[in-house]
């Protein structure tokens, strides 16, 4: 009876996600080869990858990729199978907003790592 409650409400403590927890997807623009391949696996076809082919190299050049949060389902497809690991998952999963449009992060935003507080 005299002992302080267990559980801490989300706005005074912050919830420590778990090992395998998937929060928000965190993009590294200079590995990315525009393959598409995350595009292929993920179930709704949500990364834009959009591309232009550079004819003196002979290889794609990424010109932006982004990914729209509010449709996202985190199954965490696109990070599995890239094959240059330039998609991972962060523990970040406040991504709640007024506007669903701000949820839709192109790749500058997608490589910022989330803030630890």
């Amino acid at each position: 009876m005299n002992r302080k409650p267990i559980t801490i409400h989300y706005p005074y403590g912050e919830m420590v996600p778990s090992e395998r927890f998937r929060g928000r997807i965190h993009f590294e623009f200079d590995k990315c080869i525009a393959c598409e391949v995350c595009v292929r696996v993920c179930p709704i076809n949500l990364p834009v990858v959009d591309w232009e082919y550079k004819a003196s190299m002979k290889k794609k050049q990424l010109k932006s990729y982004s990914i729209d949060f509010g449709v996202c389902i985190f199954c965490g497809n696109c990070v599995e199978y890239c094959p240059t690991n330039c998609l991972s998952m962060t523990e970040e999963y406040a991504l709640s907003v007024y506007d669903r449009h701000e949820l839709n992060f192109d790749h500058m935003a997608l490589g910022r790592m989330p803030t630890v507080s």
